[in-house]
């Protein structure tokens, strides 16, 4: 083979598609199902539900650590030994999970957990780009995609139904036979192209000034996206102090990145226009989706009294708009300029979140299902585009370190979405409350009107007169609290939808991408 000849796998591409999908649904699920047991693992542990809330905390520090590295490890050890030994950990750290203890111990688990998890996507993406040739990549990242986008939206209904039938152990445990099963077939079918089985790895140099300041800058980020809201953010000096030296090991670790010949996150990528614009574009695709992956479940369950049963069931008609868009986005993007791909799948996204913004408290369950279904079509319009831009003009050997980013971003972002609704819904939800209670006076007649008729009510089931009067205001409070929480929502939804209609203009400074030819490919 010359070195410009293209690599092809002995077996069938999409038998491998297959098999590295298997792991990376498994580790996607995992970020999400544990949220609805969060309750049930505190009271089987005899902890409180703050300290059970590291139980997520501990999962994303180290899993957000690990994917930029992935790359560096892939290329220094191999990436099927490194993807296998991920598989592997994750597994073992799952058994574990299952059956930990204590809390304590289930926290380091889930570390380790993080670790062998984060290394799962980035590996599986580059392996997809280096498998199918460039005009084929488009539906291979088409079938990932079901993994990334379809699991984080089924993780908190399989979770809850888990729990309420089983035991939040089963959680973890079920993950032990996928992870199995994945390592049987990747050991057996999985091989490392050439540019990565020839690279002479003797006296390999360790970067530990840009690996420390990576850890801590990423770790204490992620830190400060998941107390934040808790601590009352900036009001708190540890979310202060942790925010401060977050950014400033992140700018440290760049700088000194950009220095180094061969750097364990390679920075430099961010000079190619398409891949830093489809790493900006990536990181808000993970922000909206998360953010209104929390927000949606949590309106239908908090104010319209859906079990978390039926908040999953409003919820999946838009998982299978994925897996429906998904094939056929994947052949558009071979012959349709991925630009417009984008910016429909944004504008579409837009008005889908613009659409939500119009409900209310007498919202139908159909009208929730449509409205999820709408964006999940927009959805499944961004992922594929954006990462056939991102390796569009990369050569072969850097697919390693474009996964690696890629998927840093996404992770980065739905960590942001998240903390962004959670910190808008308590924000806004005390500003509108504050208002409408201004109009709760006695100088209002609609006040007094609404007041007299309702202790009136209490006054016919038998109250005396001051118990009527002081239940009427105790009702009205009620009433306030669910119109002020709906006016919050209405809020979060509307600003997503402005993120994303902002971003389409952006679209059109990516270059096109021949999709049938590719780059040559570099090893």
């Amino acid at each position: 083979m010359t070195p410009d000849a293209p690599w092809k796998p002995r077996v069938n591409p999409w038998i491998i598609a297959l098999t590295v999908t298997l792991a990376t649904f498994m580790e996607v699920l995992d970020t999400s199902i544990a949220n609805v047991a969060l309750p049930h693992i505190a009271g089987g542990l005899s902890a409180g539900e703050d300290e059970a809330t590291w139980v997520l905390t501990s999962y994303l520090v180290s899993n957000a650590i690990v994917l930029p590295l992935s790359g560096w490890f892939s290329n220094q050890f191999g990436r099927k030994r490194f993807y296998m030994t991920c598989v592997a950990l994750f597994t073992v750290s799952s058994l574990l999970c299952g059956l930990a203890p204590s809390l304590g111990f289930l926290i380091f688990l889930r570390i380790l957990q993080g670790v062998g998890g984060g290394g799962l996507q980035p590996s599986e993406q580059a392996i997809l780009a280096d498998t199918f040739p460039p005009a084929m990549r488009g539906m291979a990242f088409a079938f990932y995609g079901f993994a990334v986008v379809l699991a984080p939206a089924i993780g908190p209904t399989l979770g809850g139904w888990i729990t309420d039938n089983f035991s939040w152990r089963w959680i973890f445990l079920i993950n032990v036979p996928i992870g199995l099963l994945s390592l049987f077939l990747t050991s057996r079918l999985v091989e490392d192209p050439p540019y990565l089985r020839g690279r002479n790895r003797s006296g390999m140099k360790i970067d530990y000034i840009g690996f420390g300041l990576l850890v801590v800058g990423l770790g204490l980020l992620q830190v400060v996206f998941d107390k934040g809201q808790r601590d009352d953010w900036f009001e708190s000096n540890f979310i202060l102090a942790a925010t401060v030296i977050s950014i400033v090991s992140l700018v440290a670790v760049v700088i000194w990145e950009l220095r180094q010949s061969d750097p364990i996150v390679d920075f430099g990528l961010l000079r190619d226009r398409n891949f830093a614009s489809a790493s900006v574009m990536m990181f808000m695709l993970g922000l909206v989706l998360f953010g209104s992956t929390v927000l949606l479940p949590q309106f239908m369950q908090t104010l319209l009294g859906y079990s978390a049963q039926d908040a999953g069931m409003a919820l999946s008609p838009g998982g299978l708009a994925i897996m429906a868009m998904m094939p056929l986005v994947g052949f558009l993007v071979s012959r349709v300029d991925a630009r417009w791909l984008i910016a429909f799948g944004l504008a579409s996204t837009s008005w889908a979140l613009f659409h939500m913004s119009g409900f209310n408290l007498n919202v139908d369950f159909s009208s929730l299902a449509y409205a999820r279904i709408y964006q999940s079509i927009g959805i499944a319009f961004l992922f594929v585009p954006i990462n056939t831009v991102a390796y569009a003009f990369m050569p072969a050997n850097k697919s390693n370190a474009v996964s690696a980013m890629i998927n840093l971003g996404r992770n980065i972002g739905a960590s942001a979405g998240i903390s962004l609704v959670t910190t808008m819904l308590a924000r806004r939800e005390q500003v509108h409350q504050d208002l409408l209670i201004g109009h709760m006076n006695a100088y209002s007649n609609r006040f007094r009107v609404a007041l007299d008729g309702t202790a009136h009510t209490f006054s016919m089931r038998g109250s005396s007169a001051t118990q009527a009067t002081a239940q009427a205001y105790g009702q009205l409070y009620r009433s306030v609290g669910r119109q002020s929480s709906m006016l919050a929502y209405i809020d979060c939804f509307w600003i997503l939808a402005v993120i994303f209609a902002c971003l389409i203009p952006f679209v059109f400074v990516i270059k096109k991408v021949d999709s049938h030819k590719g780059p040559a490919p570099v090893h």
